[in-house]
């Protein structure tokens, strides 16, 4: 009781309890324990005139989401590229010599940056079509004033195959048919039964001796290529294209056929012998699938993994699967660097090129 009459016992214990609020307001503050956080602050890519690709895919680095898989992918490509141990190893799927990708593979061949190709028969024979002196056209997906399938109906009338927004005359068709009849399969017809990669190298020489002897203006593009720098090619789902649809009408009058078996055993050492493997993975289908599972026979698994795939990997499909599932079946050892970048392969594509050759020829 104080000397005024009133208990104030209450008033010093609310006096008490805001000196303790006071106190842990201004206690100093500790992080919690962070096990997956980096302290690396995202920075904002800048854009100027004059850069590189190379700068570019530097200032892509800074920045978050696709930006920074395309940097750590060419991170890991260049790596793969400059490794005197690794052979590389470049799966090619979906329509990627039609719509212009053409001369940025036949070019990585040519440079040593390729030591065995797998690829599709469609690839293939779209290649040889403007090896020999065909041509692919700009074209489109829709017309004004027609529905989509009035406009692809006018195409048929028109003979013109459409892939998308490109455009191939069909007499192109009729041009490597003859193609394969007088110059690929003649040859091979003498050998019998030969493997798929024995049939491409045959197209590859026809292609390359073919457009040097008609002074064909285009490039002779990624089969002949492969020829001149003994690069392999495997086609492993041959059948799936007009290429394959020919040989098969061939072999029907003639002792020319096809052993599907035969490219394991040269393709398996290949992978066995390599002390590193990489890959670069351009779409999905059986071109990667083959390109992956060659290392499910050998003691060693892919070192360094690069893929550019538009499939999501939820729906199970081996196109959309993600490198770290594949590293889980021993397709990749786990170590490897590997980066997966979602997005158009034509986009994506020559921008990992360019940025890997100015990284490692600058």
């Amino acid at each position: 009781m104080s000397d005024d009459g009133h208990d104030h016992s209450d008033d010093e214990a609310h006096d008490d309890h805001s000196d303790n609020e006071a106190h842990d307001d201004h206690a100093e503050w500790h992080p919690p324990h962070r096990e997956e956080f980096d302290p690396d602050p995202v920075g904002h890519t800048e854009v100027r005139a004059g850069m590189t690709v190379s700068e570019l895919v530097d200032e892509y680095g800074k920045a978050g989401i696709g930006a920074a898989a395309v940097h750590e992918a060419v991170d890991v490509y260049a790596e793969m590229l400059v490794d005197d141990d690794c052979t590389v190893f470049l799966s090619l799927a979906g329509a990627m010599v039609p719509t212009g990708m053409r001369k940025v593979v036949s070019d990585l061949v040519r440079d040593g940056h390729v030591d065995a190709l797998v690829t599709t028969g469609a690839n293939l024979t779209h290649d040889s079509i403007e090896a020999i002196g065909g041509k692919h056209h700009h074209g489109a997906e829709h017309a004004e004033g027609k529905t989509p399938r009035e406009h692809d109906e006018t195409l048929r009338d028109e003979e013109v195959d459409r892939i998308y927004n490109v455009y191939l005359p069909q007499e192109h068709f009729a041009l490597f048919e003859s193609h394969l009849r007088a110059e690929v399969f003649p040859p091979l017809e003498e050998e019998g039964s030969v493997g798929i990669e024995r049939l491409c190298r045959e197209l590859g020489r026809a292609n390359s001796e073919v457009n040097e002897r008609e002074g064909i203006e285009e490039d002779a593009g990624v089969a002949a290529a492969a020829y001149e720098s003994d690069v392999p090619i495997y086609c492993p789902a041959v059948q799936d294209s007009v290429f394959g649809l020919q040989a098969w009408m061939y072999s029907q009058t003639s002792d020319f056929t096809l052993d599907a078996l035969k490219d394991m055993t040269p393709l398996t050492d290949l992978a066995y012998h390599a002390d590193k493997a990489g890959c670069l993975l351009v779409g999905g289908g059986v071109p990667k699938n083959f390109t992956l599972q060659t290392m499910l026979v050998t003691p060693g698994a892919y070192d360094y993994a690069v893929q550019i795939t538009m499939d999501p990997a939820s729906t199970g499909g081996l196109s959309g699967a993600t490198l770290d599932e594949a590293r889980s079946w021993g397709k990749l050892t786990k170590e490897a660097r590997n980066v997966t970048v979602q997005g158009d392969a034509t986009v994506f594509l020559p921008l990992l090129v360019a940025a890997a050759r100015e990284r490692i020829e600058g």
